[in-house]
Formats: structure tokens, sequence, C-alpha cells
């Protein structure tokens, strides 16, 4: 089961890669083309920014996205896209006001019924060619057949005071999924305060340290936690998690998603949630987290 749910094509890592164009924090607004071969000229600046996916008009009826849906596109010709629940990707040529896409590929992971419904109709207008209107901060995507994308820039959430939920684990080229069926208290998350700390959950113990921010660059601290021992897949996704967040690293923030990266190419990609209004973690300073003690289920620590 946990490993299914964790399972991505070959053929989807290598368009689901996280790791950002630029290494400015924040979303960039637009694209200016610029002169690199590679680079995607576009009469409507779609590119560069992360896009908020409102709605979808199919046959005359609209129907709201599920929340967190997101659609972006970088300037090398490739597009990724959520809606709710899979991680999608696809090739995607933008070319005056036209975007035409190559037949997208998606993780599998289950779905409720809402979610399914929707990203099955998204996926199918992702498979040819789109004509793109810009008003302002509003973008309309437009099937060849009429049906429609509504969708909204997305500003950039805050790093300091953002409750960031880790969805996925990066290492080098390949992008994993979080479990799905992680106990609702071990979703990892991170918290970044503006006295250079940081506080949160790695998967199965809490932890918190040090983490100065200067301009793309985290320089995290050796963490101080909890110490319990939790199912082989919370302890597995916890050590991915805390590889990634161990000296120096790179960080990107587009629209409500943060990419932090390590010099070693481990990373995590995160969303932005609601704020809760709940305290630090109680950790004691110590060793980090590890399963190599055996505690309860409690709240037991170990300095």
């Amino acid at each position: 089961m946990h490993t299914q749910r964790m399972a991505v094509s070959v053929s989807v890592l290598a368009l689901l890669t996280l790791a950002a164009c630029g290494t400015e924090p924040g979303s960039g607004s637009g694209g200016d083309g610029g002169d690199g071969s590679d680079t995607v000229q576009s009469d409507v600046p779609v590119t560069g920014v992360a896009w908020s996916v409102d709605s979808m008009t199919v046959g005359g009826k609209t129907t709201e996205a599920p929340e967190g849906s997101r659609l972006e596109f970088d300037p090398k010709g490739r597009a990724k896209a959520g809606f709710g629940c899979n991680q999608i990707g696809a090739d995607a040529r933008v070319e005056g006001d036209r975007i035409t896409f190559a037949k997208p590929v998606s993780t599998q992971v289950a779905c409720d019924e809402k979610s399914e419904k929707f990203e099955k109709a998204a996926l199918a207008a992702m498979d040819g060619e789109l004509t793109a209107k810009l008003s302002g901060e509003k973008l309309t995507l437009t099937t060849g057949g009429g049906d429609t994308f509504a969708l909204s820039e997305e500003k950039p959430a805050a790093l300091a005071g953002t409750r960031w939920a880790v969805t996925t684990l990066l290492s080098g080229e390949t992008a994993t999924s979080v479990p799905a069926d992680l106990p609702k208290e071990r979703v990892p998350h991170l918290t970044f305060g503006e006295d250079g700390t940081v506080h949160g959950n790695s998967g199965c113990n809490s932890f918190h340290g040090k983490a100065e921010v200067k301009g793309s660059t985290i320089t995290f601290g050796p963490p101080a936690g909890t110490r319990k021992m939790c199912p082989e897949v919370e302890m597995a996704t916890e050590r991915a998690v805390l590889a990634a967040l161990d000296g120096p690293a790179t960080y990107t923030i587009k629209g409500s998603t943060l990419t932090v990266t390590s010099k070693d190419g481990k990373g995590v990609g995160a969303t932005a949630t609601p704020a809760t209004a709940t305290a630090t973690p109680e950790t004691t300073e110590g060793t980090p987290p590890t399963e190599g003690t055996q505690t309860t289920e409690g709240t037991q620590e170990h300095g």
C-alpha cells in the first residue's frame, strides 16, 4: 500500500523536477523572453508565474477547482500542475497566445471523488492547443472546443511565519510524493521564525533549530527534538526531510510553493497552509531525532 502510493513513473519524475529556474526568493511576474536559445517567446507572459486555478468550464457548466489547484509554465517549455491530488507534468510550447501541451503524465495517488472528477476533465483539456488571454492578474485558457480554465496570479507567501506542509521529497532529479496516509499529526511541516529559527515535524518527531536566511540561502543548524520510534514509512519520510534541512540550502517561493534544496541535491517541496494558533513544539537541546532510541508514542524526550 505505502510503496504503491509513493510510486512515480520515470517520465513523471523527469517532468516534475521541482528545482526552480531562478535563485531569487519569491515569485517572478511574467516572462520577457530574453535572447536565450531555449527561452520561450510569448505575447502573453504566462511563464515564470505561479497560477492558481480558480475554476473550469466544460460544456457551459462551471466547476470550482479543488483547493490548492495550481498550474505553472517554465521558460524551457515544461508545465507542472496539481488539481488537489496528483502531480501532473507535460511539455508545453508557448507561442504567441497559443499553448500546445503534449500528452500529460501524472502520479497515481488515490483522490477524493470531487478532485478526481476535476482532475480527469483538466487532463483531457491539457492534451492539445489552448488559447491564452491575460487580463491584469487573471488568465483564461480556452480549448479548441470552447472549454475554459480560469486562473489567477498567485502572490508569493512569506517564508517566515507561514506553516509549510511538506508534500514532495527531492533527491537529485527524482521527486517523490510524501505518503498520503501518514497520520495527520505526523505530516511533515516547517515554520520559520523572524529570529532565524525553524520548528515543525519531520514525519515522526517534532524538532526545532537554527535557520539563518541570507538572500536565497538558508543555513540550517543541527536540529534538536523528540526521539520517538514510528513505523518505517514515517521514519523514511523523516530521514528524507532531515537530509534536506542540513547545512546550507537554496530556496525559492513561487506562489504558495516553497522549494528547499541542499548542496547534495536533497530537498523538499512544501505548500503554504493556513496558520494555526499552535505553540512551538516542546523539545530539548540535544542530538537530532533518530530511530536509535525506543520510546513510547507519548511526549517523552531525550536531551
